[in-house]
């Protein structure tokens, strides 16, 4: 068998026409069943939802890039009490979206403690000590991180 380009030019082995698949584009074997869950309602008391559907047999071949969509990354919304002392201590309650896979929070730059996942809607974490003003909050999780400018106020 010969192999040609629409022009007529021979191709070898060595100059089979291919590219490079970009790193977001290569191909994943799923390892394990991956399954859909969501809330029965805002009261759901399961922070993983109630309602579990198979998504994804093991076996099944997505590529990073349909892998990333599946992930929406966090979103604050509100910061309850939005101030507090300068010594730190206060426990704040973080609401907004996708939270829960949020890994760390930061005040002004400096990590808050005692971080717990309530639900997706809602964190709690306690505020390190800084020096009166606005701070930035900062949430990561792996999609990246996001912040509500002056979301924090030291008096």
């Amino acid at each position: 068998m010969r192999l040609h380009l629409a022009n007529g030019t021979r191709v070898t082995k060595s100059t089979f026409p291919t590219t490079a698949i970009p790193a977001a584009d290569l191909p994943k074997v799923i390892s394990a069943d991956i399954y859909e869950t969501k809330d029965y309602g805002a009261s759901d008391p399961k922070p993983e939802g109630s309602i579990k559907t198979l998504k994804y047999k093991a076996g099944q071949v997505l590529t990073q890039r349909q892998i990333d969509a599946l992930f929406d990354p966090a979103k604050i919304v509100s910061v309850s009490p939005a101030s507090g002392a300068q010594v730190g201590g206060t426990v704040v309650t973080i609401k907004g979206e996708h939270l829960d896979g949020v890994t760390s929070v930061t005040f002004g730059g400096t990590a808050g403690t005692a971080l717990t996942v309530v639900s997706q809607r809602e964190l709690k974490v306690t505020t390190p000590a800084k020096t009166a003003g606005p701070v930035t909050v900062a949430a990561v999780d792996d999609s990246g991180t996001v912040s509500k400018a002056s979301g924090y106020t030291y008096v």
